[in-house]
């Protein structure tokens, strides 16, 4: 089975997530990557919990969003996630949020692979899935 690169979840803006204007708060627009890049893991039969049962973590080394047009509470959208390079102990993803088709905000992280200590390893056979 060929693993998947790319992979697009459609979310509901909630309430919560807005300021008193009704405009995503800037930060949220990070979990709504995280929620798309968990989820491409997962559908490639990753599982973090096992991960972390065996003293490993993938942790965000660097993040980065351009904020195109604002979204808004209620807005239905669509986040894409895509694998742009791997190496043995790292990982890079672009993330691409949409409203009714238009861009709205561009992201890109990149993941380490760590041991319990906090030290960079390189990714164990085992959990480079999807990549």
């Amino acid at each position: 089975m060929m693993a998947l690169t790319e992979h697009t979840m459609r979310l509901r803006v909630r309430y919560t997530e807005c300021d008193p204007m009704g405009v995503v708060h800037h930060s949220r627009y990070f979990v709504y990557f995280e929620l798309a890049r968990t989820e491409l893991y997962k559908l490639n039969g990753g599982n973090h919990r096992e991960m972390e049962k065996e003293g490993v973590f993938f942790v965000v080394a660097s993040v980065d969003c351009k904020y195109i047009k604002p979204l808004h509470y209620d807005d239905l959208i669509d986040v894409t996630v895509r694998v742009t390079r791997t190496t043995r102990a790292k990982i890079q993803h672009e993330y691409q949020i949409f409203r009714d088709g238009e861009l709205m905000a561009v992201g890109h992280t990149t993941l380490a692979m760590i041991s319990k200590e906090g030290k960079i390893i390189l990714i164990p056979e085992k959990f480079h899935i999807g990549f």
